[in-house]
């Protein structure tokens, strides 16, 4: 089981300075111990703060509330499933405050809305922005494909309301071959964007890396941990779904619990920067 990785000096706080010459980060193996801890810690992060979690989890519920709205208002309301899981892969970067709030606390630093909300702004100046980019740019992909995939089995009609989609696709063979092949697709592509984002945004607000550094230090975390980074995806996936049933209230707690635990998981998996030399 590795030990969470305690405040370092050596670690640099976020800074909107030039680009600082940082070793390669040193993924370490992880069990699945670690992410029961790195859940516990989260939930602890959680209580201990919950304002910064309730506010950062309104944002992401209204968010995906107003997507669910404005398909009802432009009579797609049978997109708003694959949509609301789509939602989710941009639910990395909507966390980077907790990511913050999370920091903060792990180094004993105080704690303020205009601390946090600064903190997040001053990431224009360096890589976040990019890897907003990444996860926006996967969402837009997942979207296409749902719209590919309808075209492809349904056919380029409309749905007068989600109960007729739903007895299309449940009903039908073309339905059925959709929801089969969709699902398939779907799944690859969250993986690839799990794989991207897990370790990346934490990592960015964590120390001055640049977007590749990041996308790569993930990429090797989830291939040294594949069975443990499984575990994770699926339980966030899981949490996720559950928490967006009631018209995604339950987000405005899981999205916080699941954002401090990946600040936690991400101190596990990442090994702390060696002490600087005199």
């Amino acid at each position: 089981m590795i030990q969470p990785a305690q405040p370092d000096a050596a670690d640099p706080a976020p800074s909107s300075g030039s680009e600082q010459h940082l070793p390669e980060p040193v993924v370490r193996q992880i069990s699945r111990h670690d992410v029961v801890e790195a859940l516990a810690a989260g939930l602890r992060d959680f209580r201990a703060a919950p304002l910064y979690g309730l506010f950062f989890g309104a944002v992401y519920t209204l968010g995906g509330i107003a997507i669910v709205a404005t398909l009802g208002w432009l009579d797609m309301a049978y997109l708003a499933y694959p949509l609301a899981a789509g939602f989710a892969m941009i639910g990395p970067f909507v966390a980077t405050g907790l990511y913050e709030v999370s920091r903060r606390r792990e180094l004993g630093q105080p704690l303020s809305f205009s601390a946090v909300l600064w903190s997040v702004w001053e990431q224009r100046r360096r890589e976040m922005g990019w890897m907003a980019f990444v996860a926006i740019f996967l969402l837009i992909m997942w979207l296409y494909q749902v719209r590919l995939l309808i075209a492809l089995f349904l056919g380029l009609r409309s749905f007068s309301s989600i109960a007729e989609f739903v007895s299309v696709i449940t009903s039908t063979p073309e339905g059925l071959m959709f929801l089969g092949v969709g699902h398939i697709v779907g799944a690859l592509l969250a993986a690839l964007a799990f794989t991207l984002t897990v370790v990346s945004f934490p990592l960015l607000v964590d120390r001055n890396h640049d977007v590749v550094t990041a996308i790569i230090t993930s990429f090797r975390a989830v291939a040294l941990n594949p069975a443990v980074m499984l575990g994770w995806a699926l339980c966030v996936v899981v949490l996720m779904i559950v928490a967006s049933l009631p018209m995604f209230l339950g987000l405005l707690v899981v999205l916080p619990v699941l954002g401090h635990a990946t600040w936690h998981l991400y101190r596990r998996v990442v090994a702390p920067l060696p002490p600087a030399q005199p």
